[in-house]
Order: C-alpha cells, then sequence, then structure tokens
C-alpha cells in the first residue's frame, strides 16, 4: 500500500454512477483514506440507489452530495486535487464527453476537464450488453482521452465489465498528480 506524505494531503473526488458495481466505491473510498487522501464522495442521482450515503458519509466526514447546492449556500466540499469516477456509466461517459452538465457530478467532470484537473476514470459497462459496442461508447473513451482523461477500460484484463481492483485505480493517480 502506498502511503501519502502528510505535508501532500490531497482531495479525491470519487464520483460514483448508477451501476450493480458501484457498491465498490466503499472499498475505493477506504483505500484513498488509508493512503492519506481527503475523499469526497459525489454520485450521479441514480447513484445514490447503489451506495449507503450515510455510511459514506461517515467514512469520509464530509456530506455526500449528488445535487447542486443552491448559489448563496457555501461550499461545504473542498476543491478536488484529482477525481476518480467509479465506475463511470454509458450514460456518464457519453452526457461527459458532450457538456451536458444536467448533474452535480457530470458538471463537475466538465468543469474539472476543462480546469485539466487529473481525473481517472472507470468504465463498468457490462461486457456484451450491446452497450460496450455502441459507437458512442467508444467515440466517448477516445474523446475523453484525448480530453486528458486517463481511462481504464480493460474488460479483458478486468472481467467481468471492467472490475478494475481499487489499488490499480488509486495507482493510476500517482503518474498524474505527479510529486507534491
Amino acid at each position: 500500500m502506498r502511503q501519502r506524505s502528510s505535508d501532500s494531503l490531497s482531495v479525491l473526488y470519487v464520483i460514483v454512477c448508477g451501476s450493480s458495481s458501484a457498491f465498490r466505491a466503499t472499498e475505493l473510498v477506504g483505500l484513498a483514506l488509508s493512503e492519506g487522501w481527503t475523499v469526497c464522495v459525489i454520485p450521479t442521482p441514480s447513484g445514490t440507489k447503489f451506495i449507503d450515503v450515510a455510511s459514506l458519509a461517515h467514512q469520509t466526514g464530509y456530506p455526500v452530495r449528488s445535487e447542486y447546492k443552491h448559489p448563496s449556500e457555501p461550499d461545504v466540499l473542498p476543491p478536488p486535487d484529482a477525481i476518480v469516477v467509479f465506475p463511470a456509466t454509458f450514460n456518464t461517459l457519453n452526457k461527459w464527453v458532450l457538456g451536458i452538465s444536467d448533474t452535480l457530478a457530470v458538471g463537475l467532470l466538465c468543469e474539472h476537464t476543462g480546469r485539466r484537473t487529473p481525473i481517472v476514470a472507470v468504465p463498468g459497462v457490462t461486457t456484451n450488453s450491446g452497450l460496450d459496442a455502441h459507437p458512442a461508447f467508444q467515440h466517448s473513451i477516445g474523446q475523453l482521452r484525448d480530453y486528458g482523461v486517463h481511462v481504464i477500460y480493460e474488460p479483458d484484463r478486468y472481467p467481468p465489465g471492467n472490475q478494475v481492483p481499487c489499488d490499480v485505480v488509486l495507482s493510476h493517480l500517482d503518474p498524474l498528480i505527479g510529486p507534491r
């Protein structure tokens, strides 16, 4: 396990989409916390149905936000130094590429893609569902890579459906954030 030094504590946003593998975000959050990250969880509205919001809020010490705040309300989350989208669904990937920021999660992804914040996306599309072969899916993965997003999509290496281990996901952040 890699341990971040206390002088390099960084904020990691974990964007969780509505998927049957969304429960794995709890493991990712725990591992990131153990490595010294400050973690904030932002699920898509559908993602809230697949996670234990109260448990993740308790685990991170921050509210789990899935909706935009009112402009007059203070922002309760610190700004991110890096973002992981885990799992990234077909819907979220395609909206993100097009800049459709109709949810807080996708809005943050669009904003931070423009800011060049280090982002790792882990698509969690069920292999052979038809979605993985849809032209928009492959196009979106290519576009995100062109935008500078680090996409981990190797379903043959991480079956079924790109179940990338959490430690592998976090290890992909290291070269993106550089020396701290």
